[in-house]
């Protein structure tokens, strides 16, 4: 678990300090919206060429983690 939480990335000077995949502008509230409106996880990595599996896995472990940090 903590390596995928790795993976998740916080910089005050990009999307408002608010956790990032990878460091790249794609929030883990951008993929838990689009789980929430119903997309796969194949359809999601479709839309968000730039991440892999693991980054939606990383998304999932860090909204279980610390589900009042969004």
């Amino acid at each position: 678990m903590s390596n995928l939480l790795e993976r998740i990335t916080v910089n005050l000077r990009q999307c408002d300090g608010r956790p990032c995949i990878r460091g790249m502008r794609i929030r883990v509230t951008d993929v838990l919206d689009l789980f929430v409106a119903g997309l796969s996880a194949e359809q999601i990595l479709e839309e968000l060429p730039d991440l892999e599996m693991d980054d939606l896995k990383a998304a999932l472990t860090y909204q279980v983690a610390t589900p009042n940090q969004q």
